[in-house]
């Protein structure tokens, strides 16, 4: 090799005898990474791609990430929004006929990282002889040429959102009309040539360059309807449009989007940056709704100009055949935009216009025209975008003269050594039942992520009253027809008593300018707080138990109060409290009590709890949950989709090993813990959700294809909800049953019990047994055994409330053996590895607590709770689990919300 003039460095990193082996255990590190000097020598002979996000907002076509397609010769990138990530190979096989197409020229290695959206493009590769490189596990800088133009893309695109004051819901039109600049900036690696340049050998058009988010005027004449209408109007440009040569104009009255090349730009005025929001009590329409700070449009989709084929100066060189595909962002094939929608598919407030040749009167042809979604006014996510709506100053300044007024806490200098925590201002708009908003509400929250367990807190469990005592206080309410209230208690975790030194800077844009460097001493308990909850359920039962009240020992929420003829109950759910007794004037005397303590709202009659709607028809109650089922469709989008008659497909049992893994956990375990909480008032859909609660830790497609199921039944009963009606005897009734070995990854059984008190359905269950059962006659023993304890437990709850019970509880079964397992005290060899707390359920049938009675399975209402069955069945066993539509006349208290209607201007 010497003769040769071939000469090695000596590899630093190579060990030798002079290496500390302990050294080198305890302080490894990261090597130093070497530039890389091998680049392309021609386009598309490497390309690099990488994925971006999730993004905290979905943009305004409900992406929530975008792919980078990197090309290594020219540096050239083209930008394509995502829904999912599960997006990314259909769109890398359109861009890849799309280029190759163009250049006349193959794709012959991809670079990327080891995500899973990338593993999946293995077989295409192999097919298509594309060489697929990845970059080494935890190794982003292998990957860094892509890696550093996302960050290239997101700081632009921010930059220009920022300059624009456009919220962050518009953040695709940003990195899009980024993506656009970037490649027709000259950068020194390509020997100051612009990307575009040098992938298409033509200088690119810098004449039709425009201001961001600056304020425009389109040509719109050929959209008018009539001749009197105004040829333009101002609007919102955002970037250029790729497929049609001309500019987005965002029309932000109507959301519509017009692509023309007829534009008058005013550069240095900003629609956004000056627009205030208005009160929602002062707009009438959303066709007159300036944008607030923070807007959402929803869909976005574009108004094409095709009568406009000239070639203006002023427009982007987007019509040539080279710049085409430079950035294939809004064609159907690259995004996530519809391909073609039909007019009396729009959600628009007019018949979309059509336009009349001169040439050929009588014979018309439609524009097509896409709208954005109605603009609402959602909430800020920053301090900087909430000072621009004075809604939300003044609820801010309401908020700290609430925090002054109760001396949550006091200026003192920082102590050495003391964990100081921040706090932010966090923004949620309160609306009513109907959708309209109540309030503009705000509030000061602790950043409890840097408290310090031992130092400044200990104990943080607060109890919250049980969806079961709830349902069971509003039947024996409804049935000595005891009228029920509703309070809400302003800031309840102020009233809070901390026992622990916290410290905690002041707060964002309320700092004292007398003594900027002192800090606040919290004496009262603040949002955020680990242990706030637990100090304001103290506080609140101290005083009611010294107002005489007792706390119950079948739920800790639940306080009682018992004179010579009156009776009081309290349920308390954090600052939601729902008050009922035998005595109106008692209930007045007590709301009025605690109102003199804590700053209170009393709401009436009971007609919006915990986002339940509660209404009134004939004596009964309905308690529904229609808002947060259209709520939850829409947040899926799933309002438009095919009802389902059942929430389960008929033999359908899902293994963990069924399906593909999905990329996205996040949203799965969103919307299931969503429909956990709709089991609230909705039991037919119980056993669905539990099923789906199995598979949290790493779903599947075919785990998401199954709560898409639940989805579509929600679709077709949003307004179902659970009634309850008053009744002559309050009798408890039970139903139990089990379904032997279900699940087939581990072989345990489904349990389901039902519960009713009265006639009305007050608490069921749906579950997975612990253990495996041998035997039929044992996991229907072991369903017995919950519905026992439940019924059990009800019991104690009525005596508590000296509500009388007139019979023996019943509990219905369908299994013989079991049966008689519950009646034989005889310790025999099929039972003995049972364990012996179930058996308890034969000391209460010994014992004369509860009544065992067969049911026939056709007749058995709790089978729906342990598997998917037929519609028919379905159908006929929902109709025993008082599960009825909500009357639509009579919601809440009606005369209340018929008085805010008439003298809300909206």
């Amino acid at each position: 090799m010497q003769s040769c003039n071939v000469s090695f460095e000596k590899n630093k990193n190579t060990v030798c005898s002079t290496v500390c082996s302990s050294c080198q255990l305890a302080k490894s590190h990261r090597l130093p990474t070497h530039l890389s000097l091998s680049c392309a020598s021609k386009p598309l002979e490497l390309v690099h791609i990488d994925l971006w996000g999730p993004a905290p907002v979905k943009s305004t076509s409900g992406a929530r990430y975008f792919l980078l397609f990197l090309d290594d010769y020219s540096r050239y990138t083209w930008f394509y929004p995502l829904q999912t990530k599960d997006q990314a190979l259909p769109v890398f096989k359109k861009f890849k006929l799309q280029v190759e197409n163009q250049f006349d020229a193959k794709i012959k290695c991809l670079q990327s990282d080891n995500g899973g959206e990338f593993r999946s493009f293995k077989t295409f590769l192999q097919q298509t002889d594309i060489f697929h490189r990845f970059s080494y596990p935890y190794n982003s800088t292998q990957n860094g040429r892509v890696e550093r133009k996302h960050r290239h893309v997101v700081e632009i695109g921010l930059a220009l959102l920022a300059h624009a004051s456009l919220p962050m819901e518009f953040w695709q039109y940003a990195f899009q009309t980024a993506t656009f600049l970037i490649n027709r900036i000259p950068s020194k690696v390509l020997q100051n040539n612009s990307p575009y340049f040098t992938l298409f050998q033509k200088v690119p058009d810098y004449k039709s360059l425009r201001v961001f988010g600056c304020l425009c005027y389109p040509f719109i004449r050929p959209y008018n309807s009539h001749k009197l209408q105004y040829r333009s109007v101002q609007s919102l440009f955002l970037g250029y449009s790729l497929h049609n040569k001309g500019f987005l104009c965002l029309d932000f009255l109507t959301g519509r989007v017009y692509i023309t090349p007829h534009v008058v730009f005013d550069e240095g005025q900003f629609p956004l940056a000056k627009t205030q929001p208005l009160s929602p009590t002062k707009a009438t329409s959303t066709d007159t709704l300036t944008p607030a700070i923070i807007t959402s449009f929803p869909s976005p989709t574009f108004c094409s100009n095709g009568s406009h084929t000239s070639s203006l100066s002023s427009s982007p060189s987007t019509s040539e055949a080279s710049d085409s595909v430079s950035s294939p962002t809004v064609t159907p094939a690259s995004s996530t935009l519809p391909e073609a929608i039909h007019e009396d598919q729009l959600p628009s407030p007019s018949p979309a216009p059509r336009m009349t040749t001169r040439l050929m009167r009588g014979i018309t042809k439609k524009k097509t025209i896409f709208y954005l979604s109605a603009i609402k006014i959602s909430e800020p996510y920053t301090l900087k975008q909430a000072l621009k709506d004075p809604n939300w100053i003044q609820a801010m300044d309401l908020e700290i003269a609430a925090l002054h007024r109760n001396q949550t806490w006091d200026l003192v200098e920082q102590p050495s050594e003391v964990n100081l925590i921040g706090c932010k201002w966090v923004y949620k708009l309160k609306h009513k039942p109907d959708g309209r908003i109540e309030r503009y509400k705000t509030r000061l929250v602790a950043k409890r992520y840097n408290q310090t367990h031992g130092l400044d807190y200990f104990e943080t469990f607060s109890p919250v009253v049980k969806a079961a005592t709830i349902r069971i206080v509003l039947t024996v309410a409804l049935n000595f027809q005891w009228e029920i209230r509703q309070l809400d208690v302003h800031n309840a975790f102020l009233n809070g008593e901390l026992e622990e030194q916290v410290y905690m800077s002041q707060p964002p844009g309320y700092l004292d300018t007398t003594f900027p460097t002192k800090v606040c001493r919290l004496k009262k308990a603040l949002y955020g707080l680990k242990q706030a909850p637990r100090a304001w359920f103290q506080r609140l039962s101290s005083v009611l138990i010294q107002w005489g009240f007792s706390n119950s020992r079948t739920d800790s929420s639940m306080f009682l109060h018992f004179g010579e003829s009156t009776t009081l109950i309290v349920l308390v759910y954090v600052d939601d409290i729902i008050i009922t007794g035998c005595s109106s004037t008692q209930i007045s005397s007590l709301i009025a009590k605690l109102d003199s303590i804590f700053a209170l709202r009393d709401l009436g009659q009971l007609s919006y709890f915990l986002g339940i709607e509660v209404s009134y028809h004939e004596g009964s109650m309905n308690l529904s949950q229609t808002k947060y089922v259209s709520n939850l469709l829409h947040r899926t989008e799933m309002f438009d989709t095919k009802p389902a008659k059942t929430p389960g497909v008929v033999g359908k049992n899902l293994s963990k090993f069924d399906g593909d893994p999905m990329d996205e956990v996040t949203q799965y375990r969103s919307v299931v813990g969503a429909l956990q909480y709709l089991t609230i008032t909705r039991p037919d859909i119980a056993f669905a959700v539990n099923k789906a609660c199995q598979f949290m830790q790493q779903p599947t497609s075919a785990h998401w294809l199954s709560v898409k199921r639940i989805l579509r039944y929600l679709k077709g009963t949003m307004q179902d909800g659970l009634l309850l009606s008053p009744s002559t005897n309050l009798t408890i009734e039970g139903f139990s049953d089990a379904d032997w070995g279900a699940q087939p990854d581990d072989r345990r059984s489904s349990s389901g019990y039902l519960v009713y008190l009265g006639g009305n359905l007050v608490s069921w269950s749906s579950t997975k047994q612990k253990v495996v059962s041998r035997s039929s006659a044992e996991s229907e023993y072991r369903a017995l055994a919950l519905a026992t304890a439940e019924i059990i437990w009800m019991q104690a709850l009525l005596q508590e409330l000296c509500v009388p019970i007139p019979a023996i509880p019943l509990l219905w079964y369908e299994n013989i053996s079991a049966y008689h397992m519950a009646k034989n005290p005889v310790f025999h060899a099929r039972t003995k590895h049972i364990e012996i707390d179930l058996h308890f359920i034969r000391d209460q049938v010994i014992r004369g607590k509860i009544q065992l009675h067969f049911v026939p399975t056709e007749d058995q209402p709790a089978d729906l709770l342990t598997k998917h069955l037929t519609s028919s069945r379905f159908l006929s066993l929902k109709s025993q689990l008082c599960i009825a539509p909500r009357p639509f006349h009579l919601r809440g208290d009606d005369k209340t919300k018929i008085e805010e209607v008439v003298t809300d201007p909206t």
